[in-house]
């Protein structure tokens, strides 16, 4: 795919945006501060082209493909990730590892085998999983619409049964649906376990109608056995529910049967890392701006929207922000492993950095699609810096929330821990149609939306790198 390139770039339309507006009293208009700017950040950018993101996207994607944490392949990503970021320039990259559980799949196959024909459905194991041996397992199935309605079903509704949970989740621009949701995913399979179920299926965490499953981590609490957990695409589990609804009358009742064959296995304790590069402020005794996405990615397809676009995006912007003029504070890149199965990466840097202060936090892992919102969780002593930089991205679409901002995953353990944060919200309306799929590949990113978020990064980075100790710890 060709990516056009505008005459002076937008990343560098953004640099003057930023290198301006870091100083730039809250009263001024966008306009004003572009005319403002200094005419070798504009050339600076230029010489770097608009696709910096795109590329990294790209060859990540093509050059190592998916990235299951722990595996050969997340650790041949890291040694790309470093050799990448040296070449552009940025300084004490490193890797920082880790150990952490190592969980793969193997055969994973399902079919609707009574009262009806069999019929074969599209299944991918949740991480976590337990296995069912290479013979599979077969039985009846205990149907729940609803993650609630299996919290509140009694044991023997459930014992010895494989349940299946409906979940239709609907897209929405801000992804909320998904905490909702995602509840049959992340706690069901330990819930139906404490029941005495055989086996788990779910309706994937996804709003596509595609006959692609959705995986993801599924995690059980401490002394509660494993059991085999799957989830079906949409129109297969669509399929299953109009059977369930034809066998809830006459001597069929409660006969609907399927059957299981996945084979995941646990590989132990192996080793992840984090990868650090850092752009160095001016002021050594300044507090850092990090800035973060996660490396890793499911093996389903080649990671590209979850999570190489935001390693791309976030990296694009730290560039630009470096090539147009030493920034005050450092700017911290972390490219974090293991966060599909468990935020092991986010963990680790926490466990290593967590007593360090940070000035704020950003992490970019929902895709590509374009920011439309920004929220803020900053000390009141940064009142005008927020409302500086949200007037900075106001040109590119971008409207100011009235929610505090969460940091997302591998910076929560930050967050929690009282570190300032900033979300800059990208549009999820069709995120979760590919997200944990076989589709996450390179062609479902849009080069221009990708390109609108390296313009709204590099304006916020730049006015955060710059910020004074009075308005940011």
């Amino acid at each position: 795919m060709k990516i056009l390139r505008t005459c002076t770039g937008l990343a560098g339309t953004a640099l003057l945006l930023a290198t301006a507006g870091a100083s730039a009293a809250p009263s001024e208009a966008p306009t004003a501060i572009i005319l403002s700017a200094p005419a070798s950040s504009a050339a600076a950018a230029a010489e770097q082209g608009d696709d910096i993101a795109w590329s990294i996207v790209e060859d990540l994607t093509t050059e190592i493909g998916p990235r299951m944490a722990g595996t050969e392949a997340e650790s041949a990503a890291r040694r790309w990730a470093m050799s990448r970021l040296k070449s552009m320039g940025f300084f004490n990259v490193r890797e920082e590892r880790f150990d952490m559980p190592v969980w793969v799949r193997g055969t994973e196959e399902a079919w609707l085998t009574d009262p009806f024909l069999p019929q074969k459905l599209t299944i991918a194991a949740l991480g976590n999983s337990a296995s069912t041996g290479p013979n599979g397992i077969e039985g009846t199935i205990a149907a729940f619409a609803s993650f609630d309605e299996l919290a509140a079903a009694s044991d023997d509704e459930v014992k010895g049964r494989i349940v299946f949970v409906d979940n239709q989740m609907e897209p929405t621009q801000d992804g909320s649906g998904y905490g909702y949701y995602g509840r049959g995913r992340f706690n069901g399979p330990n819930v139906a376990a404490k029941k005495g179920a055989k086996a788990i299926v779910i309706r994937s965490i996804g709003t596509d109608s595609h006959r692609n499953p959705h995986t993801g981590v599924t995690s059980f609490d401490a002394g509660v056995k494993p059991i085999p957990a799957g989830a079906l695409s949409n129109p297969d589990a669509d399929q299953l529910v109009r059977q369930w609804n034809r066998t809830q009358t006459g001597a069929a009742a409660d006969q609907l049967q399927i059957k299981l064959v996945l084979t995941p296995q646990n590989l132990g304790t192996k080793q992840s890392g984090n990868v650090i590069a850092e752009v160095p402020g001016s002021d050594p005794a300044a507090s850092p701006v990090i800035i973060a996405c996660h490396l890793d990615s499911w093996d389903l397809g080649t990671g590209a929207i979850d999570d190489a676009a935001g390693c791309g995006i976030i990296t694009a912007a730290a560039k630009h922000v470096m090539t147009a003029s030493q920034p005050r504070r450092t700017i911290r890149i972390l490219w974090a492993g293991a966060e599909e199965v468990g935020v092991f990466g986010g963990k680790a840097y926490f466990d290593a950095h967590g007593k360090e202060k940070h000035a704020v936090a950003l992490e970019s892992d929902f895709g590509a699609d374009r920011v439309w919102r920004i929220d803020f969780k900053l000390p009141d002593s940064a009142k005008a810096l927020s409302d500086r930089i949200a007037a900075a991205v106001m040109p590119f679409g971008v409207v100011r929330g009235r929610q505090p901002a969460n940091g997302g995953a591998d910076i929560g353990a930050l967050v929690q821990a009282g570190v300032p944060a900033i979300d800059l919200a990208q549009d999820g309306t069709r995120y979760f149609d590919i997200h944990h799929t076989p589709d996450d590949t390179l062609d479902k990113v849009d080069p221009a939306q990708l390109r609108q978020n390296v313009v709204v990064w590099t304006a916020v980075l730049a006015i955060l790198a710059n910020s004074s100790d009075s308005e940011l710890p």
